[in-house]
């Protein structure tokens, strides 16, 4: 499966005429669409120099969470860490936001550009426990394949 999707990002990845914001909602959309257990996918970015994050480009539920301070959650962990971040149970998790009663799991993973952490994508699941080391490898693709357009 994971193969596939890569030839997928990559072509949606090489349309220079449309804008970068398009291209990764795009992304976030295929994710969604052909991974069943990928409930809601989406990028956060540095918001300037704040230490927060901003919600950029993403496909599922609207979330209240536009704005995640570093440190905060899941996500805000990451953009602390560096490191990439797969939470089988997020019930079981003391610094988790909830961003929906059905999200069971979730993983996030760091995106550099020029070796900073300038963002992430960030995955909920309705499933609990579904994400393997080939997610982690998979998003880490992605992730090295959108900093090329960045």
């Amino acid at each position: 499966m994971f193969e596939d999707l890569k030839q997928h990002v990559i072509e949606i990845l090489d349309t220079p005429q449309k804008t970068i914001d398009d291209r990764l909602k795009a992304i976030c959309e295929l994710l969604k669409s052909a991974v069943p257990y990928y409930d809601w996918v989406g990028f956060y970015f540095k918001n300037g120099d704040k230490e927060e994050l901003k919600l950029g480009p993403y496909a599922g539920e609207p979330t209240d969470h536009t704005i995640i301070p570093f440190g905060k959650g899941i996500c805000g962990q990451v953009a602390v860490s560096n490191q990439n971040f797969v939470v089988p149970d997020v019930s079981a998790q003391d610094n988790y936001i909830a961003c929906s009663i059905t999200v069971k799991a979730e993983i996030v993973v760091p995106l550099f550009v020029d070796g900073k952490n300038i963002g992430q994508i960030d995955i909920d699941s309705n499933t609990p426990d579904p994400f393997s080391v080939e997610d982690e490898r998979f998003l880490e693709f992605v992730n090295a394949k959108v900093a090329e357009i960045l």
